[in-house]
């Protein structure tokens, strides 16, 4: 193209400037004027019916403004109910919450008034202030509980508590149980996680005065979020503006309008002042979205020669109190089981069931880890009952290059096949036993043992459908000034989307990544944009972005050949200038921007279009699949029940790789993530669904002296479904963490009678499975 390759290179961050230099603007750092701040009035209990709201003396507490209620929002509020995100017929009524809590509260921590004053202290200092008659209903804590005949109703105004009841099913799987070599039955929990951006949640919203309101939120999905609040609002999309800021990590919980930011908005109307509020880290453990709690019991068979012939069992979902994205996590565990193995007959009945708990929605990953966990652990065990070793059962049974692409009998929730794109996975699982030094692992083992430890290795392996549709939108501009300017309604969010982006436009128009200004998350910038889930943007916005740029350059060249008097292929764009190759025959682009912007009464060049700008709305043909092998070694020590990570190694496919500097993090950050969910992270309730984890004192993250030393390796399968060839990676690297830290510490106690079954495997954990076994 001319041009210089910008794509495949490790070019540094251009978001980084700023933020090492504490100039990025996040929510809490905007300008806040005379807006009020806001405190919630949360429930203290997980199901209760409201009676009485004794607000008299908190409103007369020094600086506060208002204290509102859903009543008194309901002349602002033109729907009651938040919409459902994503659009089912299948499922029943009433599921999604109020802004705030009308007459019944479905968990601890659901919003029941918003208290409004001239500081955050004073708002909090009204909200103890206020008393709050509850009379007590049943709560139900356990999905498997919630799911039974007879159970306690989660809400009293719904018929029941399953929210769905669905089964995944081809292939003939009894038959193929009846001719089994070898059968494994494996009773299977994976508990609830929470997200724990940076950042936390929040909303500033300011009104103009004559019925335009512009709002800023921590979010994902600044477009998703204007659609959401001109439902709520009654209002048109060019009455509101969501903006957002630098956001400090999302993971997938704040790709949700959340009725305190519905609350939020709607009280500046109400009080045509600007409103703000932010969450703190209570209130995360409370009322943002987790992921998990799931409940497994499955079958799995195979023939004499280990090669896999079926699965087959039960899952129930804890959708907690609501779903307001709906059953997608459930879904896409059930749907993520047979991972990067052939798997002839399946079978899984699913249910989604109510609790008196927090909804569960995607945290990174989005029920996929839960399936990978499933299809791992039940590999292992088929190993030990059939003799084979652990690699040995996964080398027969990974679907091999020459079946590429690989159509599955599943679908995905749009109802389109599940088909893997591209790859070499045996190629991929050798890859990782290389780079972990796999022979070399019984000399480690015993230095171990001579220190009283004992060491364990495991591999596992984790398939994830990227680029989700339907579209992601891009402009590439380049104004009189000759400078250019990208947009997009993809999200940034600290994963440098911003230098992907712009890598993408240099690459077609020869200028530098780090002169090119980016806009994203902005309503008023570009109107359509469904934002950051499901490892989607450098697929979805990433080749809208090169679609737009490939347009602009075609106007570039056709101007500058008339300009230059050359054909329009002998012209290359290289540092902002279109030259003729091989001469000095050039002209910059801001020349080119004038003739294209024209000249009262002239004609434009010869064919061209006014102005350099094109805008384009990719739509992904179809999910691009990137697998992921990982590799494992632990030390257990029992006396302790502790478990240390001491090496960690991954092969991934991302396709083409746009920067893989960054990809490398994004696999870094993925493995991290899932070493919480396999070792730390566990979001405790008691049997009145009260929480018992609501600091990061009780609940753990992990930190730095937690990270083993790690080995990433990219391969690069580039996919034939979009013209880059790109795969997403924003959560490849959590899927198979859990699972292969699982096997490798089964493998240090080398104990048929200790099994993990269950994540988290925190000490205690540990020392009772050993003392049971």
């Amino acid at each position: 193209m001319g041009s210089a390759p910008f794509i495949g290179r490790s070019v540094t961050r251009i978001e980084d400037d700023v933020l090492l230099r504490g100039k990025a603007k996040f929510l809490d750092d905007l300008p806040e004027g005379d807006a009020l701040h806001a405190a919630f009035l949360r429930s203290p209990v997980a199901h209760g019916r409201i009676r009485h709201i004794d607000m008299d003396e908190a409103r007369a507490m020094p600086g506060v403004a208002a204290i509102l209620t859903f009543q008194d929002l309901s002349d602002v509020l033109v729907m009651q109910r938040m919409p459902l995100q994503f659009f089912s017929n299948t499922l029943p009524p009433d599921i999604t919450p109020y802004p705030l809590a009308k007459d019944e509260v479905l968990f601890v921590g659901e919003a029941i008034a918003i208290v409004l004053a001239d500081s955050r202290a004073r708002a909090e200092d009204a909200v103890g202030a206020i008393g709050l008659d509850i009379e007590d209903l049943s709560v139900v804590a356990d999905p498997r509980v919630s799911a039974s005949a007879g159970a306690p109703k989660v809400a009293s105004y719904r018929p029941d508590n399953l929210f769905a009841s669905f089964r995944m099913e081809y292939g003939a799987v009894d038959t193929a149980f009846d001719k089994a070599a070898h059968r494994v039955a494996l009773p299977l929990v994976q508990h609830r996680g929470a997200a724990h951006s940076m950042e936390g949640r929040g909303a500033m919203a300011r009104p103009s005065g004559t019925g335009e309101l512009t709002v800023w939120l921590s979010t994902q999905q600044s477009h998703e979020a204007r659609g959401f609040l001109v439902e709520m609002l009654g209002l048109d999309e060019t009455q509101i503006n969501v903006i957002a800021p630098a956001v400090g990590g999302g993971f997938g919980a704040k790709y949700l309008t959340y009725p305190e930011e519905v609350t939020v908005a709607a009280a500046a109307l109400k009080l045509d002042r600007a409103v703000k509020w932010v969450e703190d880290r209570r209130e995360h453990f409370l009322a943002a979205v987790q992921e998990r709690d799931q409940f497994w019991e499955i079958e799995a068979a195979c023939d004499a020669q280990g090669k896999l012939l079926g699965i087959r069992g039960s899952m129930i979902h804890d959708g907690g109190a609501y779903v307001p994205q709906g059953i997608n996590v459930a879904f896409n565990a059930a749907t993520a089981l047979p991972g990067p193995y052939v798997l002839p007959n399946y079978r899984m009945e699913v249910k989604v069931a109510a609790t008196n708990k927090v909804a569960t929605l995607p945290v990174r990953g989005a029920g996929y880890p839960e399936g990978t966990f499933c299809m791992e652990r039940a590999l292992d065990a088929l190993a030990e009952v059939s003799g084979l070793d652990r690699v040995e059962i996964r080398m027969r049974n990974l679907v091999t290059p020459d079946l590429m692409p690989y159509v599955t009998p599943l679908k995905t929730r749009a109802g389109t096949p599940i088909a893997y794109d591209s790859g070499d996975f045996p190629v991929m699982l050798q890859g990782v036993l290389d780079d972990i030094d796999w022979q070399g692992f019984p000399e480690r083992r015993l230095a171990a043992e001579r220190k009283g430890l004992k060491a364990g290795i495991a591999v596992a392996c984790g398939m994830k459908g990227t680029g989700r549709g339907p579209y992601e939108s891009a402009t590439v501009r380049i104004g009189k000034s000759g400078k250019v300017t990208i947009i997009t309604g993809a999200m940034a969010m600290g994963q440098g989307l911003h230098t992907v982006m712009a890598q993408i436009a240099a690459e077609s128009l020869g200028v530098q990544p780090e002169d090119i200004a980016v806009i994203s998350g902005n309503t008023s910038s570009i109107p359509l944009g469904l934002g950051g889930f499901a490892s989607r943007q450098t697929v979805a916005a990433g080749n809208a972005m090169h679609n737009a740029a490939q347009g602009v350059r075609k106007q570039i060249l056709l101007i500058a050949s008339e300009m230059l008097e050359a054909a329009a292929e002998d012209i290359e764009l290289v540092d902002g200038m279109a030259r003729v190759a091989g001469t000095e025959r050039a002209v910059s682009l801001q020349a080119i921007a004038r003739e294209a912007y024209g000249s009262p009464g002239y004609a434009l060049p010869k064919g061209a279009e006014p102005g350099l700008e094109v805008s384009d709305n990719y739509m992904p043909t179809g999910l691009t699949y990137g697998m992921g092998a990982h590799a494992a070694e632990v030390h257990v020590d029992e006396e302790t029940g502790a478990v240390q990570v001491v090496r960690y190694a991954v092969v991934n496919d991302c396709g083409r790789a746009i920067n893989p500097m960054l990809v490398e993090g994004q696999i870094h950050g993925g493995v991290v993530h899932g070493l919480g969910n396999a070792l730390f992270e566990y979001m405790g309730y008691d049997d009145q669904a009260q929480p018992t984890t609501t600091t990061l004192a009780d609940y753990l993250l992990v930190s730095a002296p937690e990270v083993p030393r790690m080995s990433v390796r990219i391969v690069e399968y580039p996919s034939p479904k979009n013209p880059l060839g790109v795969k997403g990676v924003g959560e490849a690297g959590c899927l198979p963490v859990a699972a292969v830290v699982a096997s490798a510490v089964e493998d240090a106690l080398g104990r048929s009678d200790v099994l993990v079954r269950k994540v988290p495997l925190g000490p205690q954990d540990l020392f009772e499975l050993l003392r049971a076994g």
